[in-house]
């Protein structure tokens, strides 16, 4: 018997979590999603599913395990959030912040390959058993479970030298709090007289200057960037401790916070490419 429109659709809310961890685009999950239902309105047993949410999860699992080999084909995986549609970028962070997802994580998940970001979401962030992994990557279960070790070590690894254990953890984390609600007395309290603003001109405003110097302008001007504050996390990029800045889960920016004397004296501001690696800043990456 095929599975019926009602359990899909008790189902359709894990079924769209679990497309959007593996394939990181709202708009992809809800087409998984579409596809999984063809799938399972086409199936045809000879015998009652016994766990048609089980039954669907591994359906869907499929297709996005299909999906990320074509993205891998096309080098299409890890896109930055600067050539990915606003529509898009706002969708993705509004499903973000619905799950409740690490952004750190949606991140990390790029730098995987097909078989190990389903091996890992499936197994650590799902708690699917690696012989149903195994039916979905059409390998072993001794295969399934080296794809996941080797997505935890990905993800884990690289730790950077300046670890978030420095000591001026404190005042950088004060300054983005302040920086969030645009407290630009707060802001300034925490800048030395000669702070420096670096960045990257595609970053910016047309005609706004890559540098400015003094608490005053800086703290003005982050007041107005208060949307990229509420959008990053804590990251390791190419083995050293910083922020990036990544709406929807999506890179665009690295965030580079340099003190003296518990004063910031320096921010930089520096567009994601796609030579950069990422890592978690500990091996514990929440889901």
């Amino acid at each position: 018997m095929p599975i019926t429109i009602g359990e899909f659709e008790a189902a359709r809310p894990h079924l769209l979590s679990v497309a959007y961890r593996m394939l990181g685009s709202s708009h992809d999950a809800q087409d998984a999603v579409q596809t999984a239902w063809v799938r399972a309105a086409t199936t045809r047993s000879h015998s009652e599913i016994e766990n048609p949410a089980g039954w669907l999860r591994t359906v869907i699992a499929s297709v996005c395990l299909d999906e990320l080999r074509i993205r891998r084909r096309r080098n299409e995986a890890g896109l930055p959030a600067a050539v990915i549609p606003a529509e898009q970028l706002t969708a993705d962070e509004k499903l973000l912040r619905k799950e409740g997802i690490s952004r750190a994580l949606m991140v990390l998940l790029n730098h995987l390959t097909p078989p190990q970001r389903v091996a890992y979401v499936l197994h650590d962030l799902f708690s699917v058993p690696f012989d149903h992994i195994a039916d979905v990557l059409g390998g072993t279960v001794p295969a399934a479970k080296k794809h996941a070790s080797r997505a935890r070590q990905r993800i884990g690894s690289a730790q950077p030298a300046e670890h978030t254990d420095r000591a001026d953890r404190p005042i950088v984390e004060a300054f983005l709090a302040a920086a969030e609600t645009g407290d630009t007395r707060a802001m300034i309290r925490m800048l030395a007289p000669d702070v420096v603003r670096d960045a990257d001109a595609a970053l910016l405003p047309r005609d706004a200057r890559t540098r400015v110097v003094g608490p005053m302008g800086i703290a003005s001007e982050t007041r107005h960037f208060r949307d990229r504050i509420r959008v990053i996390c804590p990251i390791a990029v190419n083995g050293k401790s910083m922020h990036l800045i990544a709406p929807g889960g999506h890179p665009l920016a690295t965030l580079e916070i340099a003190t003296a004397g518990q004063k910031i004296n320096r921010i930089t501001l520096r567009s994601a490419r796609p030579g950069h690696e990422y890592a978690a800043w500990d091996a514990s990456v929440p889901s």
